[in-house]
């Protein structure tokens, strides 16, 4: 028996060892804890007001753990470390069933004390976000679907991971090192978001963490058109009211990556019919103007004094009123730093939700689902009509590929592609 743990007299079969801690939560009270082992390489923290629980249901995903490690947690988790966080569960169920037997798709559930969201293995996507309002009622957030199925049909890319590279690339073709490449058109004369079967419609490989969950894929050289082998991780983590997205790449030769989540939020709960009574703020002195297309002209135009000028906070259906707008779906430019800065907020007075947005990438797609007309069925039987959803996609600007003074799109082989985006949830 290592040193430190003790055997749990109550203990039913299946777990082997448990140890009492205390972990101090972030408004400062103390809680008893129990970690309980299942053998020496799985771990598991369970809090239940001084009960001892010694069983859990089986969906529940036990962390891995190095031998040897489990003699230092008491050091590592103790009350006094500063380090201690709010306790985040990691549960995996299967969600459906591919065709033809190409694979199972599952879905991992992670839950805060805040905030609760399901994603899934198909394309990495975000099919709900529960959130609580200033009453404390949860609300589910994101427009989306209950069954796989839904996912199938012609939708648009409703919580998913969008690559090899989001946005448009005009005429779906770029030159690189002398060559030209043709990618598929499948946006007007334009190539979207990764060509027909982008990363949004691939099985991902899961790795359940701690407080989160980490897919991965090879995309292989030639797939949609691109250049070179990319290995991709997307890891989604909850800390507290905090949703956070990295994203990393590495590359077998050059190639344009740009990734982000396509995620339809709706704070007054998804189903609402619109979102005009959001409040919406976007921290860019400037936009990139597009043509009949969405692709930017290349101009780097200033927002003062337009309909783009987002910096202080507008009321959305006033403000596409006011100047007669039919919408967003608009890169805004944002710091070009790859450190974490703030990149927007919406307010949702009705419900008291808020979200802010921060991120390492130098632009966001302010979308105001333009294109969705009621025919889609769902989440309860909600329909989305127009505007009833809007998106927040961190990425590079759109066509960079093409636009050489846009910020650099190109990944190198030896470079690792690193972007992260923060969903931070609260009430006021």
């Amino acid at each position: 028996m290592q040193p430190g743990l003790a055997k749990e007299k109550n203990c039913k079969p299946g777990w082997k060892f448990c140890l009492p801690v205390t972990l101090r939560r972030r408004n400062g009270l103390e809680r008893p804890q129990r970690i309980f082992f299942a053998g020496v390489v799985t771990l598991l923290i369970l809090a239940r007001k001084g009960r001892s629980l010694s069983r859990v249901p089986p969906l529940f995903q036990e962390t891995s753990v190095a031998p040897g490690l489990a003699a230092e947690v008491p050091r590592a988790w103790n009350s006094s470390t500063p380090r201690a966080f709010p306790m985040v569960s990691v549960t995996r169920a299967v969600f459906g069933d591919l065709p033809l037997g190409a694979g199972t798709v599952e879905k991992f559930q992670l839950q805060s004390d805040l905030l609760k969201v399901d994603i899934i293995s198909w394309g990495c996507t975000i099919t709900a976000l529960e959130v609580k309002d200033r009453q404390g009622r949860a609300s589910d957030v994101v427009l989306g679907f209950a069954e796989l199925e839904g996912y199938f049909q012609k939708q648009p890319y409703f919580g998913a991971v969008v690559g090899r590279v989001a946005n448009r690339i005009a005429k779906g073709t770029f030159t690189l090192d002398g060559k030209e490449y043709k990618l598929p058109i499948n946006n007007g004369p334009n190539s979207l978001h990764g060509g027909v079967r982008g990363f949004d419609k691939v099985l991902w490989t899961p790795q359940v963490l701690s407080n989160g969950v980490q897919f991965s894929r090879v995309s292989p050289d030639g797939e949609e058109g691109y250049p070179g082998e990319l290995k991709v991780w997307v890891t989604y983590t909850l800390d507290g009211g905090e949703l956070v997205v990295n994203y990393r790449a590495q590359a077998s030769q050059t190639t344009p990556v740009n990734l982000t989540n396509h995620s339809y939020f709706n704070l007054a709960g998804q189903g609402s019919p619109n979102i005009y009574d959001h409040e919406v703020t976007i921290e860019a002195d400037a936009f990139l103007p597009v043509d009949e297309t969405l692709i930017p002209t290349g101009e780097v135009a200033p927002v003062r004094g337009t309909a783009f000028d987002l910096r202080k906070p507008v009321e959305l259906g006033k403000h596409l009123q006011e100047f007669h707008l039919g919408g967003f779906d608009h890169n805004f430019c944002l710091k070009r730093s790859k450190e974490k800065h703030f990149c927007a907020r919406v307010h949702h007075a009705g419900s008291g939700r808020v979200l802010e947005v921060y991120t390492t990438q130098p632009g966001v797609q302010f979308y105001t689902g333009n294109f969705l007309d009621g025919t889609l069925k769902g989440k309860s039987g909600a329909v989305y009509p127009k505007h009833s959803g809007f998106c927040l996609e961190t990425q590079n600007w759109p066509d960079a590929v093409n636009q050489p003074h846009f910020p650099p799109v190109l990944l190198r082989p030896g470079d690792e592609y690193d972007h992260t985006t923060w969903f931070k949830f609260s009430v006021a």
